[in-house]
């Protein structure tokens, strides 16, 4: 048995290890790196974790699939100090620690991709698409050639590119229309010297930023000191096709107007536009498997734009889909 993964995120790269004794794995990722939207922009002085910016455990099968990493050293618990802002007054603070662990990749967020895939058949800087032969599925890569011939084609990329990929006669094609995923900015901010914030961690409301962290301050970063911006997903919405200077100067105001010291005299300024980035929860972790055309989609799309999320809908699929080739 032949199977195709289309995108080699969490939800990808977990899929592939649970179903490589039951069928021939290959993941496509059009990505330069595994690990999807749990991922590192490098810079000559700075890195920033632009993407996923931690993650949390809760069911024990996560816990279980986390527990290798950790022991490897590919995983840690960022203590930060942390705080909730409403309206530019802070109503909330508290110190992360070991009891309710917010894991982070080690040394940075992208080492998990890096690690997971170690022993996966992966095609990187490869965009794909599907076609039906009498051999199964074809999967043509972007130059018009046949990368494989596959018995299944597992799609794990954002709803919206899985509709573009999957056929209309999918099983699932209507419901995927139903998953929107929303728009996000991240903002990539590096400078000479520290900023006294007193905190490491801040989650926001009441402006067009959500979320303002201390890259730098994640174990086994470097000492240069970053900052890692996200706008909220409403303001990312409506401003997704804005000129990219325009949306980095706004931001950047927005900062100031939050912690009220000048982040226009940083070194490094970077912007990245994520186009899915999250969904607001679903009522259930639904799997989305076509017996009958050998298609299936997931993604962390299927609960909630989190990690956990991910694992539990690659994690499920593949279990689904080993009951029915075994």
């Amino acid at each position: 048995m032949k199977i195709a993964i289309i995108g080699a995120g969490i939800s990808g790269l977990t899929a592939a290890m649970n179903l490589g004794e039951s069928a021939d794995i290959t993941l496509y990722e059009k990505s330069r790196g595994a690990g999807g939207r749990v991922c590192t922009r490098y810079t000559d002085s700075y890195n920033f974790d632009h993407g996923a910016q931690f993650f949390t455990a809760r069911t024990p099968q996560f816990k279980q699939f986390l527990k290798p990493l950790i022991e490897a050293g590919i995983i840690d618990n960022w203590n930060a100090r942390f705080i909730e802002v409403r309206d530019n007054i802070i109503i909330n603070r508290r110190q992360w620690n070991d009891d309710h662990p917010h894991y982070v990749g080690v040394p940075t967020m992208s080492s998990i991709g890096q690690h997971l895939a170690k022993n996966l058949n992966i095609k990187l800087n490869t965009e794909v698409s599907i076609r039906k032969s009498t051999m199964g599925w074809e999967v043509i890569s972007f130059d018009g050639k046949v990368s494989g011939h596959y018995d299944w084609v597992i799609s794990t990329i954002p709803a919206e590119q899985s509709l573009r990929l999957l056929p209309g006669y999918f099983a699932h094609y209507e419901a995927l229309k139903q998953k929107k995923m929303l728009g996000c900015y991240s903002l990539m901010l590096g400078f000479d010297e520290a900023l006294d914030l007193g905190w490491d961690a801040a989650q926001l409301s009441g402006t067009d930023i959500s979320w303002i962290s201390v890259n730098s301050s994640k174990p086994g970063r470097p000492n240069d000191y970053s900052l890692l911006v996200h706008s909220t997903n409403n303001w990312a919405e409506h401003h997704l096709d804005d000129d990219m200077d325009t949306v980095k100067q706004h931001l950047c105001s927005q900062v100031v107007g939050i912690i009220g010291q000048n982040v226009y005299s940083a070194k490094h300024v970077g912007l990245h536009r994520w186009r899915y980035a999250n969904i607001p929860r679903q009522d259930k972790n639904t799997l989305f498997i076509d017996p009958a055309s050998k298609l299936a989609a997931c993604g962390d799309w299927c609960k909630k734009g989190r990690i956990e999320a991910a694992f539990r809908s690659g994690f499920d699929l593949a279990n689904e889909i080993r009951n029915i080739i075994d």
